[in-house]
């Protein structure tokens, strides 16, 4: 009896056991369902809400833009894909073009999983795709031109989220203009102001007459754009066209051919070839790539999509030089300041020249944009040992900091990795342009391989910002860079 009594006490000791072990790990379970939540939200959160207006079909190039978009669409939301015109394409607008390179995404999506999270299905992205109206420029906005697009983009900027919605701008911008034409007629002064401040605008040039409607009458949104209905002077020039010091391989129909278009499933069969020039609309998203380089609210920072000063232009007829056409739109002096053309000093890795410009502020990356672009197309057909994967570059103290005049610092990339256990190579530079102390910055001893490097101070006389640039690339095929911002503040003694 006394044997039955023991067994039955233990047996209620591990039914007791086990009740608070199950507690125990159902405890845990909702924990860690709470932590991958908030880091999921953490996530969601940082990405940039992006509206595309596009006027497809009027080059090839925006079929080959959309792409590479898609390709990076992981590291933000698609709030929109928006069919328009422009003035290459007056009277029609192509959102059928839009799905079927949503299809061919579609097919690869499964592949591009096994790299990275966060890629939408195709059929999410597909419901998402809208028009504006079939006509050209200011045509389109007043009173009944309404569109899909227009209604759509102002349902966006409407919705409860605080974050800013960029406008990539690759043709035509009368659907935006329309919807804030409507926001300004049916809305109160205080609710519009709100929505006005979530727009950031990035247009590719003036490809209809609403873009300077836009900004004359909106002087408040955040707007990047090189003015002119023709691009003669424009920055976004620098993703692709050839110009002395720039790479031109990587932009080459045979690099394409290899690296974009054949043996990497049907998306790539589905990158056109170049017609005009190579992916013309892609810089209004660069910055948005989530690289380390790129701060998008920053644009004087300077990035992979080029860098831009935020102030008044002087007026310049752009049709001028080789984009100089008969009947053509003319120019209007600007009435207020925008984020435009800005020049940094470069030297080229090509031939190791010397040189100064505002589309040197794109094309000094292309190498490494390039190689980003090859490498993510290589995610729809190999598996995760057989591609590469860029370089995760670390920081061994803040990203900002402050020091005084002649002081000794360090800059430290300790804990740099690389997903795939390539080795990686180190460079430090300072990118003068982006901060207010234009004069050398002492960084001997000087390695291209030292990832910690000594740095002296410069004098100043008073308060100054200094950005140093971490380039982190790895050994791999194609090889592979990330970067980090550093930014110090240097005071006076």
């Amino acid at each position: 009896m006394k044997h039955e009594i023991t067994k039955t006490q233990n047996s209620s000791k591990m039914f007791m056991n086990f009740k608070v072990f199950g507690s125990v790990q159902f405890i845990i379970s909702i924990l860690l369902l709470v932590v991958i939540s908030n880091n999921a939200f953490s996530q969601e959160n940082k990405r940039h809400r992006v509206i595309v207006l596009s006027d497809i079909e009027a080059d090839p190039d925006d079929a080959q833009s959309l792409i590479r978009f898609l390709m990076y669409s992981n590291q933000w939301n698609i709030e929109g894909l928006i069919a328009t015109t422009s003035i290459h394409q007056k009277k029609r607008v192509a959102p059928e073009s839009i799905q079927k390179i949503l299809s061919a995404y579609g097919k690869v999506l499964p592949n591009l999983l096994k790299h990275e999270t966060g890629f939408l299905p195709a059929d999410e992205l597909k419901i998402k795709v809208k028009q504006g109206l079939p006509v050209y420029g200011m045509e389109g906005v007043g009173e009944g031109k309404d569109s899909e697009g227009s209604e759509w983009i102002i349902r966006v900027l409407e919705n409860n989220d605080d974050r800013p919605v960029w406008i990539s701008v690759w043709g035509g911008t009368n659907t935006l203009a329309q919807a804030l034409w409507k926001i300004k007629k049916t809305k109160s002064a205080k609710e519009a102001e709100k929505l006005y401040n979530k727009l950031r605008v990035y247009t590719i040039s003036d490809q209809d007459d609403s873009g300077p409607w836009i900004r004359k009458n909106f002087p408040n949104i955040f707007f990047v754009v090189t003015p002119g209905y023709n691009y003669t002077y424009a920055t976004w020039l620098g993703i692709a066209f050839p110009m002395a010091g720039s790479n031109t391989e990587v932009t080459s129909n045979e690099w394409l051919a290899k690296n974009i278009q054949q043996g990497h499933g049907p998306l790539g069969a589905a990158y056109p070839d170049v017609a005009y020039g190579m992916e013309g609309d892609t810089p209004a998203f660069l910055s948005l790539i989530n690289n380390g380089l790129n701060d998008a609210e920053h644009p004087n920072y300077g990035g992979w999509g080029g860098r831009y000063e935020l102030y008044k232009p002087p007026f310049e007829d752009s049709n001028v030089g080789r984009f100089k056409r008969e009947n053509w739109p003319k120019d209007e002096p600007e009435t207020r300041p925008i984020w435009t053309n800005a020049n940094d000093s470069i030297v080229s890795n090509v031939d190791k020249k010397g040189y100064v410009g505002n589309k040197e502020t794109i094309w000094r990356w292309r190498e490494e944009f390039q190689n980003d672009f090859a490498a993510r197309m290589d995610w729809n057909t190999k598996s995760f040992a057989e591609a590469n994967h860029p370089p995760v570059p670390a920081l061994a103290h803040p990203e900002k900091f402050t020091v005084k005049s002649g002081e000794e610092f360090h800059l430290n990339a300790d804990g740099t990795t690389d997903p795939d256990g390539d080795s990686m190579s180190y460079l430090w530079f300072h990118y003068p342009e982006a901060g207010t102390f234009k004069g050398n910055v002492s960084l001997r001893p000087y390695s291209p391989n030292l990832y910690n490097l000594p740095v002296t101070a410069p004098i100043v006389t008073k308060s100054e910002t200094i950005h140093f640039i971490l380039k982190v690339t790895d050994k791999g095929t194609p090889a592979l860079t990330r970067y980090k911002r550093v930014i110090v503040t240097v005071l006076p003694k």
